[in-house]
């Protein structure tokens, strides 16, 4: 298995963010909520797309949502 790629919230564009999730990769976004650091894991597996945060697992049927999903959780430098 691949390393995941660790990224800085705002540090890649969302479709950098789209390519590699379909290329397999994990990401992990380090953001920042509250004034702490928390570590955000995004991943597909081939039908699903999963956003894995501190305090929940949520799924995204489609490129497009999880497209939206980046965007207005401000992963992506392009939000």
């Amino acid at each position: 298995m691949t390393a995941p790629l660790t990224i800085d919230a705002g540090e890649l564009e969302t479709e950098a963010i789209l390519d590699a999730l379909a290329d397999g990769r994990r990401i992990v976004v380090r953001t920042e909520v509250l004034g702490a650091e928390h570590e955000i894991t995004l991943r597909h597996d081939g039908e699903q797309y999963y956003c894995d945060t501190p305090t929940t697992l949520h799924t995204h049927e489609s490129r497009e949502e999880m497209r939206e999903c980046i965007r207005n959780q401000g992963y992506a430098a392009d939000t």
